[in-house]
């Protein structure tokens, strides 16, 4: 063959493969782009889980409703708050592992709250001066009840604490029932009696606003993910929205 042709010949052979290959880089980068496009608008969504990235809220946030509220504010000689262990009406495993879990939980969303000054009560002093430690505040309460807590702590109020639900598997549920009485006239102040479901669409969208301010302020990008999926956390955002109610200060 002639050495011209084949030169000609060679070239056309390698302008038709370079030509192939930029076809299918093309291509390739092309759909590369569309997954990735599709992952940035579905992905966060649908999974709850970021990476960088914050996950989607949709829909208005719930709104607890199941509450009492004395008056507007505070009383303003209301200083100090004795706080009751978290305790379950109910003697189930799931509750006791839920009271284990969430007690510390709630101390610490009071204390953030700066409502007033938080006295935790351990269960064996509260045993000590009352002859138990599982209040409820459903009870026929003893006549020097609240006078023994004032004594004992220098308290002006005292909050009942009862977990009523506690589901550690998706879906997340806890329930909340919580009481603030003043030691002086025995008057309820303000109550709430709240049950956070994780299947509702309202619950998975105040989670994860909840958790996107935290993630802002720690610096977490999982927060999201974990609001809906980690007991502890939900726990964290269910009594945090309960709190959220308290008269103003």
């Amino acid at each position: 063959m002639d050495r011209s042709k084949m030169n000609r010949s060679t070239l056309a052979s390698d302008f038709r493969k370079s030509g192939n290959r930029r076809r299918h880089f093309i291509l390739s980068a092309a759909w590369t782009l569309a997954l990735a496009t599709t992952w940035f608008l579905t992905g966060c969504e649908t999974t709850g889980l970021t990476t960088g990235l914050t996950a989607i809220v949709q829909g208005a946030p719930y709104k607890p409703d199941n509450i009492f509220i004395a008056a507007p504010q505070l009383p303003g000689d209301l200083k100090r708050v004795a706080v009751l262990p978290l305790v379950c009406g109910e003697r189930r495993t799931d509750l006791a592992e839920g009271c284990n879990a969430l007690g510390p939980v709630l101390v610490t969303e009071l204390i953030k709250a700066k409502k007033f000054e938080v006295v935790p009560i351990p269960p064996e002093e509260l045993t000590r001066l009352t002859g138990r430690a599982d209040w409820t505040g459903g009870e026929v309460l003893p006549a020097s009840f609240l006078d023994s807590l004032e004594k004992k702590y220098g308290c002006d109020a005292v909050l009942f604490c009862q977990l009523t639900e506690f589901q550690p598997y998706p879906p997340l549920a806890v329930g909340w029932r919580l009481r603030l009485v003043a030691v002086h006239g025995h008057k309820t102040l303000w109550a709430g009696d709240e049950h956070f479901d994780a299947g509702k669409p309202a619950v998975i969208a105040g989670a994860r606003l909840y958790q996107q301010r935290e993630q802002r302020q720690l610096g977490d990008d999982t927060a999201s993910w974990l609001a809906l999926n980690s007991p502890r956390q939900f726990g964290q955002y269910s009594v945090a929205r309960l709190l959220d109610t308290l008269p103003a200060r």
